[in-house]
This record gives C-alpha cells, structure tokens and sequence, in this order.
C-alpha cells in the first residue's frame, strides 16, 4: 500500500478512535508500516521522523524531560508507568532502567527501529502529541515514551532532533512462524524436575529453559503437582482485587519482544470493563494504568522457583496462542524472603485439579 494512501486511510480510522496498534491491522499492515508511512514531507496531523541510536544514550538523555509515561504492550495486555527515566545502563544489546517509577529490562536487539511522533490534536488548541515509538523489525510496537503535561517538552524535542535522521529508509518484514514446542516425550522431566529444584535465582530459569529446550508454559505442565498448579481463569481479576483490599503490594510484570516493563507497588483502584464486545480488567491508579483484556485468559499458573533466599511465587496469565499476557509477584528485594501477605493472598486464589 503506497504511503499517501496509508496515511488517508489511518487518518480515517484515527478520527473514528481507533488507537494506532488497531487502526494498522484494520489496514492489514504492522503498526511500525502505518508510523514509517508518516515519515517525510506530507500534510497529514500525524508525522513521524526516523532516529538513530544507541538506543541506551537516547534513554538516558530522557531524564532531563522529567515525567513522561512509559508504555510497554503486547497483544492482550498494556502497562503505563508515568515517572522519570532514572539509573540507566548496559550496552548495544541489553539494557536496564532502574528509577523508582520507570523499571525496564532493555533487549535492543529487537529494537528495530524508532521515531519520534507527533500528532495533533484532535480539539484545535491543544498541544500536538509527542511521542518516541520504537518497532521490532516485523513492525511490532517494543516501547512507547509518551510526552505528558508535567513534560519538559522543549526537552523531550531536543531529544529527539538529536537523534533524528531523517533520511533514514525504514523497512519491516513479515514476522516468522512461532516456532512449536518439542512434544512433551522428547524433554527431559527428570532433567528438568532436578535443574529446577536447585535454582538459587529466579533469573536462572531463562536458562533452564533454553538448556532442556522446553517452552515456558509446557514446563509448567510438565512440573504440576511438583513446582506449578493451575489456577482458574478468575484468578488475574481476584489476585488484583485481593491485592487492592488488603493493601499487599505486588509487582506486575508485562513484556514486548524487546522490553519487560515492571510496577512495583499497591494498585488500588480495580476497575473490570466491557467495551465493544471485550473484557478489559484495568488497574487505574496514579502513575500506573494496567489494561489486560480478561477475556484473552486461557491458563493461569502458580509458579514457585527455589532461590537462595527462599521460594519465590508468581501467577503468570497466559493468552490462546500461548502467549505470557503478564506476571504478577509479591515485592521483593534481592535478599529479602518473599512476602507472608503475598502468599497469602495466593494461597487464596481458585485453582484447578492437577490432570491426570
């Protein structure tokens, strides 16, 4: 689809209120192609410039804008943390955040390519929005950085132009076919059962993963009874209610191909909600918005992990097609045992019977 006609039609669909991500698959074309289109000399709201890195020092200039809202989404869950971008650090491949407000881990290899946005507002008067977007290569959305009203904005722009370039060619590809597990006969159980009851950190079941090559949510079913249960598709909206009415702070963790974005607090204010024929179980605090569509639940399961400092427990929501929507843990610092009160509250939730 040629860009002008791209740009004409995603106007359209952004004066009825659709959001971006939408307004691209109504075209049938990735959210990263609909943004790239806005690139170069047109008279459209909507105009995007192409950046360059590193990704890492962009970050890190962003702390002088003072509060924006980070945003990090796949494609049933969204996170929203309004903060600056503090305690920033890595490389060309991986990165961490670690402000109070903004906690990231960075995986810039899946970092594509970025622009800075602006569009205007839909009620003449009003400021246009700014934005920095940055896509994987098959043009799905990785981390949003989202100018607000506390926003240094001459700031945040002069960011931007540091970073522009904007002859840059931007391209994206179909994504490639999600590879399918190994069939359960072929993982190594006891292997596995073994590796996993002498982790001594949680960050080591990424390599246990890789080293039996098991697919995350397959290991969990391999290791029920024993390390994992399942729990009942309610148990996401009950975790979070519990949580509010009993003032137990927990940290929810929702991931993009290339960012884990993570909130670290109370949440409050739980608010279910149907809209257009979708369940959406929102968290709408200050500083911090979840927005999960509960309908998408197909599995939720209680994960315990042995670490040095004892066992660590979380409730991880999956999607149909098997994808981790989020993970919600009780706070803790390396450490520190894991909450009384957090496992409490999962010792509440609704399970089901292991299979047979």
């Amino acid at each position: 689809m040629k860009p002008e006609l791209v740009r004409e039609r995603f106007a359209t669909l952004r004066a009825e209120g659709k959001r971006h991500k939408d307004a691209a698959e109504a075209l049938g074309i990735s959210e990263g192609e609909a943004i790239a289109a806005h690139a170069g000399d047109h008279a459209r709201g909507l105009r995007a410039t192409p950046l360059r890195g590193p990704w890492l020092a962009l970050l890190q200039s962003l702390e002088r804008c003072g509060p924006v809202l980070a945003l990090t989404r796949n494609s049933s869950t969204v996170h929203e943390k309004t903060g600056v971008y503090r305690n920033l650090s890595g490389g060309a491949q991986m990165g961490l955040a670690l402000g109070e407000e903004i906690d990231l881990r960075l995986f810039f290899k899946h970092w594509h390519a970025g622009f800075f946005v602006s569009e205007a507002a839909a009620n003449a008067g009003q400021p246009a929005a700014l934005s920095l977007q940055f896509f994987d290569a098959s043009g799905i959305a990785v981390h949003k950085i989202f100018a607000r009203d506390a926003t240094d904005r001459g700031a945040f722009e002069s960011v931007a132009q540091a970073h522009a370039d904007a002859a840059r060619q931007v391209a994206f590809a179909p994504a490639e076919a999600k590879a399918q597990p190994r069939p359960d006969g072929e993982i190594d159980r006891a292997g596995l059962a073994e590796a996993w009851g002498g982790m001594t950190d949680t960050h080591q079941f990424f390599g246990l993963l890789n080293k039996f090559e098991v697919e995350r949510q397959q290991s969990f079913r391999l290791s029920e009874g024993g390390f994992t249960k399942r729990a009942q598709r309610t148990a996401v909206r009950e975790l979070l209610l519990e949580a509010s009415f009993a003032g137990t702070p927990i940290m929810v963790f929702v991931g993009s191909p290339g960012c884990i974005q993570i909130h670290s607090g109370p949440v409050v204010r739980i608010e279910p909600m149907e809209m257009r024929g979708m369940q959406w179980l929102n968290v709408l605090d200050p500083g911090f918005n979840l927005h999960l569509r509960e309908d998408l639940i197909d599995s939720v399961w209680i994960v315990e992990k042995p670490t040095s400092d004892g066992v660590v427990t979380s409730v991880e929501a999956f999607d149909g097609e098997g994808g981790l929507m989020a993970m919600f843990f009780g706070t803790r610092k390396p450490g520190a045992a894991e909450r009384e009160d957090w496992r409490a509250l999962v010792r509440k939730l609704p399970t089901l019977e292991v299979s047979p």
